[in-house]
């Protein structure tokens, strides 16, 4: 018997609907694994899994409860505000989406966790009426929506937290950034093939309209500057570890190029450790390289959430 089952089998055992599987995985709720096949990208859910869930208290009613989920204008309902509040709220990082669909009309339609919103009511009940913050005010003024950056950031953090390993944890942050990020972060394209065969899904697209997966593609995606330099550090910091951790080159996936030259440049590029993304050295070389980068990120991190401490905004994405 397999460790570990599919996607829908695993539904079927828990008594969840798929699509209400998919939320679980999103919400932090269920754990998944790769396929072992290689190459395989599709999420899977252990045995070991199912057993922690189905040994729950209160299964499965309290799986479906913790899962319960509402778009923006049942989440104002239930918080007993307007809205046009809860947006504005949202938008400023105060809710952090647990989910998304792309309707016909090709919108995105955020949904929340209840559990999540009833807490923050809780926390934050002085957020709910009289005036927003200033500083919350000037974001939004300005055209700030932290939505989609915060579910990213949700979704790097639950895969990484997965994670087998340092390569994977760099196939997890290589996910949310463009092509051309990675080319430029990862030179060699050997690492370049190996974090494509790892990489992870933050959303499942299949079976949609093509319309409808383009959109939920480019969600994936960082986009403003600050989110892409914090995602680009950490792959670096990862990748120091990950060869770091290697005892021999790692083998390229089938099908991958040999060569260490850039396939588009036609440069050479240095083996890992070497070059211009890192030098060659000890292990306490590679950790002390590490640590300089974390510490550069966690300066921008402090700057990057400074007014939601004031304010106590959700935290944007790492």
């Amino acid at each position: 018997m397999p460790d570990d089952v599919a996607m829908r089998t695993a539904a079927r055992e828990l008594g969840l609907q798929p699509g209400l599987l998919e939320l679980a995985v999103q919400a932090g709720e269920v754990r998944t694994v790769r396929g072992a096949a290689a190459g395989s990208a599709r999420c899977r859910v252990s045995r070991a899994e199912l057993a922690r869930l189905k040994a729950s208290d209160g299964f499965p009613g309290s799986v479906r409860e913790r899962l319960r989920v509402v778009d923006a204008a049942k989440g104002a309902g239930l918080l007993g505000i307007s809205s046009v509040r809860f947006a504005r709220l949202a938008r400023g990082g105060f809710f952090t989406p647990a989910h998304f669909y792309v309707n016909r009309y090709r919108t995105v339609v955020w949904l929340y966790l209840a559990g999540e919103l009833l807490a923050f009511e809780e926390r934050r009940a002085e957020l709910l009426s009289g005036s927003l913050p200033r500083g919350l005010r000037v974001l939004l003024e300005e055209g700030v929506d932290l939505r989609a950056r915060h579910w990213r950031g949700r979704r790097v953090g639950q895969l990484s937290e997965q994670a087998a390993g340092p390569w994977e944890r760099c196939a997890v942050r290589a996910t949310v950034l463009h092509a051309d990020a990675v080319g430029e972060a990862v030179p060699d394209p050997v690492e370049r093939a190996r974090l494509v065969a790892l990489k992870p899904e933050l959303v499942t697209v299949r079976g949609r309209s093509p319309a409808s997966r383009e959109v939920a593609e480019e969600l994936c995606v960082a986009t403003d500057d600050d989110e892409i330099r914090g995602h680009r550090l950490m792959l670096a910091a990862y990748l120091e570890e990950a060869r770091a951790s290697d005892s021999v080159r790692p083998a390229p996936p089938d099908g991958a190029p040999e060569s260490t030259a850039d396939t588009e440049s036609g440069r050479p590029v240095s083996p890992p450790g070497q070059g211009s993304c890192t030098e060659g050295g000890t292990g306490a070389g590679h950790a002390r390289r590490r640590a300089r980068l974390l510490s550069r990120l966690r300066g921008r991190r402090r700057r990057a959430v400074r007014w939601c401490r004031d304010t106590g905004a959700g935290r944007p994405a790492s």
